[in-house]
């Protein structure tokens, strides 16, 4: 039973903002555990982002002190009762706001790179923990989810995690200390002008609650959309040759620009409803500058507070307005990077395979044997698709596998190898329950050539050699020349150097098919597993590759998942497979001879190929 195709578009797109997790507080937890060993740095971070906003903070206040100084001065000169600026005060407070400053800047530099390398930090050890995870996962996970969804928690949903680290939580700091702070300095120039002021801000909150709520919608769709269009672009691009084949450019187009229109609609609204926020939020703001600046007028007239204070004042009301926004659109953030963090935390949390034995087999001369006993085994419990299979097979044979689209053939296969694990029943190597093997011990006894070949973005030397790291430039050439490619290799540019490219489409598929024996005959298995690679290749390549085949076969046990009949009649033993079951065994002609399933495949592919 071949595996579940996957679609390849990366549909699980990264969490979009204002998506909620299920459980926000388990996630915060967990994402504390990441940064527990980090939590000295931390402190640091936010007692240097107190500092910095705190040392801004004050800078305003001192302004204020130099403008009553500049216009008592000149108040005096206008009244003509001589110059009585102080400068020497002046310049006394330029001197501390300089210095305020600079290490206002200077701690904002501090904490921003500490928190910067803790971040790539945690970031790191997330994707080392989901790489690990990766390789520990059964099948069946990726079996039913697309490859787009799990790259998706890999890349997508830790970025998210690092850039909010990164950004959000040293903006979160600073935008409360500068409420905060900014608050009380407002109050010590007078608390009447700071009470009007505070009039405005219901005003402000509603708005920018208001174009969040509006705008979470339009950005939910439009990372949705973006996902569709994406996964759609992908699978036509991969497939443009059938696309233009069937003639399905037109409706390819008309797809895109539908959900290109939908995306275009969604992006605009949510960009223009959250762009609506800043001049919106300014002319509320103007507002509150003109109630306050007619009341300090009025107060300053009263000798209440000092000119220099008014200026302060309005200072202070344009940065206490700028952090209750950015604390609107962090708090948005923080739901998408909690959701996206939950995302990650469920991956690693997923149900790993049956832990290896731990107990070493010694050093064994493997031959080659397999059993089968009454093994059963379903993808899900309720639904057994393997039942009672039994089977022996001895060293050095040549066991075919064949049966109808979805008997299990391929799934035998996947269970030999232990990529899934077995419902009931025993399966030996050399009367060594695999299960008593590690997993790298029991599939390093094991070589496959499938019908799908894979090849990845390297030279051709390098892809031959992959699984066999340690092996020679030498013996990789002759393991190419017992696979019949050695002369088209030499052929080809720069060689046994030519760098494939990421789809291997500068190769043809019957030399895709080459390197991938010459890859196994590499690394001298002592069991075959071959599932019938000749069906999509010239008649010349295919007698190639089974002769190919044949120099791989010689001497090793091998299963042949079988297509085309007429391939496996030399076959020592031959298993056919109806809906799970072994329904008969045999040689070629025992079968026949029963004049049963196996003969009916076997004289329909007869008469098809007579036709």
């Amino acid at each position: 039973m071949s595996e579940k195709k996957q679609s390849r578009g990366p549909r699980g797109g990264m969490g979009a903002p204002g998506e909620k997790a299920k459980d926000f507080k388990k996630t915060m937890l967990k994402l504390g555990e990441y940064l527990e060993p980090y939590k000295v740095s931390v402190i640091v971070v936010i007692i240097f982002a107190i500092v910095s906003t705190v040392f801004s903070i004050v800078g305003p206040k001192l302004l204020g002190k130099v403008t009553t100084k500049l216009v008592e001065g000149l108040l005096a000169w206008y009244a003509q009762t001589g110059l009585l600026t102080d400068f020497k005060y002046i310049g006394r407070m330029a001197t501390i706001l300089i210095i305020l400053y600079i290490i206002s800047a200077v701690c904002s530099y501090i904490q921003s790179y500490i928190m910067s390398k803790v971040s790539m930090e945690v970031t790191y050890k997330l994707r080392k923990n989901i790489s690990e995870k990766m390789n520990k996962i059964p099948l069946n996970y990726y079996d039913t989810r697309t490859h787009g969804e799990v790259l998706s928690r890999i890349t997508n949903d830790v970025d998210l995690v690092s850039q909010t680290l990164n950004q959000s939580l040293t903006q979160i700091i600073t935008s409360v200390i500068s409420i905060l702070g900014v608050l009380a300095m407002m109050l010590s120039i007078s608390w009447i002008m700071t009470a009007a002021a505070l009039l405005v801000v219901p005003t402000s909150l509603l708005i920018v609650v208001g174009v969040v709520k509006k705008s979470q919608g339009f950005f939910k769709e439009q990372q949705q959309y973006l996902g569709e269009i994406n996964g759609h672009i992908e699978e036509m691009y991969g497939g443009h040759n059938i696309v233009q084949a069937f003639n399905g450019e037109e409706d390819s187009v008309l797809k895109f620009e539908e959900t290109n229109d939908k995306l275009f609609s969604s992006a605009w609204k949510s960009q223009f409803i959250t762009g609506t926020m800043q001049p919106v939020m300014m002319f509320v703001g103007n507002i509150g500058y003109v109630i306050v600046s007619i009341l300090g007028g009025y107060l300053a007239v009263k000798k209440v507070v000092d000119i220099g204070d008014i200026q302060a004042f309005i200072q202070y009301m344009r940065s206490f307005t700028q952090p209750i926004a950015q604390l609107a659109a962090i708090s948005n953030t923080l739901q998408s990077t909690v959701a996206a963090a939950e995302r990650v935390f469920e991956f690693l949390e997923e149900e790993e395979e049956i832990p290896d034995n731990e107990k070493q087999i010694k050093d064994k001369d493997f031959h080659g044997n397999v059993t089968f006993e009454d093994v059963n085994f379903g993808y899900s419990k309720d639904k057994i698709i393997i039942n009672d299979f039994s089977a022996k097979v001895n060293a050095g044979q040549k066991i075919a596998i064949v049966g109808p689209t979805g008997a299990g053939k391929t799934t035998i296969a996947k269970l030999l190898m232990r990529f899934y694990e077995i419902n009931s029943g025993k399966i030996y190597v050399d009367g060594i329950d695999i299960s008593d093997f590690t997993r790298n011990e029991l599939r390093s006894m094991f070589g496959m050539v499938l019908q799908e070949t894979w090849l990845y973005n390297a030279t051709i030397m390098e892809n031959i050699r992959y699984g066999t790291f340690d092996a020679t430039d030498e013996q990789v050439i002759e393991a190419a020349k017992a696979a019949h490619c050695d002369e088209f290799i030499s052929a080809l540019p720069d060689g046994y150097n030519m760098l494939l490219n990421e789809e291997s489409s500068n190769i043809s598929q019957g030399q895709k098919q080459l390197f991938t024996i010459a890859r196994v005959i590499l690394a001298n298995p002592k069991i075959l597993i071959l599932d019938e690679a000749t069906s999509s290749v010239d008649t010349r390549t295919e007698i190639l590759i089974q002769k190919a085949m044949n120099n791989l076969m010689e001497g090793r046990t091998s299963f042949v998942i079988a297509h085309r009949l007429s391939t496996i009649k030399d076959s020592d033993l031959i298993l056919v497979m109806r809906d799970g079951d072994i329904v008969e065994q045999g040689n070629h002609n025992e079968l026949l001879a029963q004049n049963g399933f196996y003969a009916d495949l076997y004289n329909s592919q007869f008469s098809e190929g007579e036709e």
